[in-house]
């Protein structure tokens, strides 16, 4: 379960190595600021609770002091105190005696509420000896005040706006009513000037939001910079890795970057430097193997032009025939698969067309259907591929048809012949050097066994493919794979 859920997490991760490293950073930024905003967030509220208890406190302690000097007044002076208070303006409370209980709209909820409430419950308790007293937390749009039930906007501002209102700040009003007498509830309403009491545990809001965007934009980008100036050496080594079997002459990379990435380059140019000097040294010892081997095949040749008799004569002859053979489709070999042509766009419809006309005038039938655009190639290295698998067409078949279907990504060539085929279990055998399912190796069939092995080489060094599979209806079919690139000697 656990290996399927890994599989699952790859196949979503980014495919570049610069892709990765920027989910990475912003992984880690994101994961970083989520973490301080927690942190930051406890101990905002932590402080936040510390100073709301001190305050409820206070005014739980206020609230009680008043609620003693009204008990104190006479039944008959109680009226006229708090006529005389609001005259006056008010004090800090709004404080009213009422003969039933107003109704509150009550907006206090979460751990704030029970904190306040439970201190005045306490202290009220401990001062005066109330355990019944309701306290709620209102509005000031919905608050209610006096008998009539007056909603607190509808008085006069004198009568308790200046006490219970802090424009344009809204923090909540704490209301505390209590039984004095049957019929007589004391009602004493005050402001808790905390704006946002009971605004919730708005963690993301709009600054904080906009505050982790610009610090996740800002590291984003500057990696951004950063990883490209990292990566940027790689991806040219990629592509020289690439390219590497199409030329190899191509000049050395710039060994830049970081140390890391300066070491991967200058190994990969001495590996370069390596593999050139391997293929000079392999063409020069064929060109000396050839060399050599001229002049005893010719004198041996001579020889055998002298024996009397004419079988053991024309035996011999055969013999070193095939040995010329030989040694000349090794140094063809060797030509075929040269490294050092430049790519080129070549018109392969063009191309197609002259291997055909030349084959019509040896007596083979080759037809071409389709079209394509330019194709970025070695055109010498082309030639010879597609000079080869049409060659073996006419010879095995008689005649060969060419079809194109060309591609933004890829051109693909068909070649069908109508001949014996090839067996399935002989289908990579054949790509073999010197390997050739027709047995005859005398003058007049030809052939060495290269060519087949020759074509798919130089397909592959393109970064193509080359299959082969019988037609149903008898005869091989060679499918040729050849992508586009960007341009000659494109990296």
């Amino acid at each position: 379960m656990v290996a399927g859920a890994w599989r699952r997490l790859h196949r979503l991760l980014p495919r570049t190595l610069r892709g990765r490293f920027v989910l990475i950073m912003i992984t880690g930024v994101l994961s970083a600021q989520l973490a301080s905003y927690a942190i930051w967030t406890a101990q905002a509220r932590a402080s936040r609770l510390e100073q709301l208890d001190e305050l409820s406190r206070n005014v739980a302690y206020s609230v009680a002091s008043t609620v003693r000097f009204f008990r104190s007044l006479p039944h008959d002076y109680r009226h006229i105190v708090l006529d005389q208070l609001r005259s006056m303006g008010g004090t800090r409370f709004f404080v009213s005696i009422n003969d039933h209980r107003i109704p509150v709209e009550e907006i206090g909820q979460g751990s704030e509420q029970a904190l306040v409430v439970g201190n005045f419950r306490r202290i009220l308790g401990e001062e005066l000896g109330i355990r019944d007293a309701r306290v709620e937390f209102s509005r000031a749009e919905t608050l209610r005040l006096l008998n009539n039930e007056v909603l607190l906007h509808d008085l006069p501002p004198r009568w308790g706006q200046h006490s219970l209102l802090m424009e344009p700040l809204s923090p909540p009003i704490l209301v505390v009513q209590l039984a004095l007498a049957p019929q007589e509830w004391l009602y004493v309403a005050t402001l808790l000037p905390v704006p946002e009491l009971f605004a919730g545990g708005r963690w993301l809001a709009g600054d904080r939001l906009f505050a982790v965007l610009i610090v996740l934009l800002t590291v984003v980008g500057l990696s951004w910079l950063g990883i490209r100036g990292v990566t940027r050496p790689l991806a040219k080594l990629a592509g020289a890795a690439r390219q590497l079997g199409d030329d190899l002459d191509a000049p050395p990379l710039p060994e830049r970057g970081p140390r890391e990435t300066r070491e991967t380059t200058r190994a990969f140019n001495r590996m370069q430097e390596r593999i050139r000097a391997q293929v000079e040294e392999r063409e020069r010892l064929f060109a000396a193997i050839s060399h050599d081997l001229k002049t005893p095949i010719t004198r041996l040749r001579l020889r055998a032009e002298m024996l009397d008799d004419p079988h053991q004569r024309e035996r011999f002859c055969a013999s070193l025939d095939e040995l010329d053979l030989l040694v000349k489709g090794a140094l063809a070999s060797v030509k075929g698969l040269d490294l050092h042509e430049a790519v080129v766009a070549v018109d392969v419809v063009a191309l197609l067309e002259a291997l055909a006309a030349e084959l019509r005038l040896q007596g083979g039938e080759v037809v071409v259907t389709g079209t394509a655009a330019p194709l970025p190639a070695k055109p010498l290295a082309l030639k010879r591929c597609l000079g080869n698998l049409l060659e073996n067409a006419v010879f095995y078949g008689g005649r060969a048809e060419v079809r194109l279907a060309d591609g933004p990504e890829a051109l693909a060539i068909t070649l069908r012949d109508h001949g014996p085929g090839i067996p399935e279990a002989q289908r990579e055998r054949v790509f073999e050097p010197f390997v050739r399912l027709e047995p005859s190796r005398s003058r007049h069939t030809g052939g060495s066994g290269l060519g087949l092995g020759i074509a798919r080489h130089i397909v592959r060094t393109q970064g193509g493919s080359l299959t082969l599979a019988n037609h149903p209806e008898g005869g091989l079919v060679v499918r040729l794979s050849l992508p586009r690139r960007d341009g000659p000697g494109a990296r």
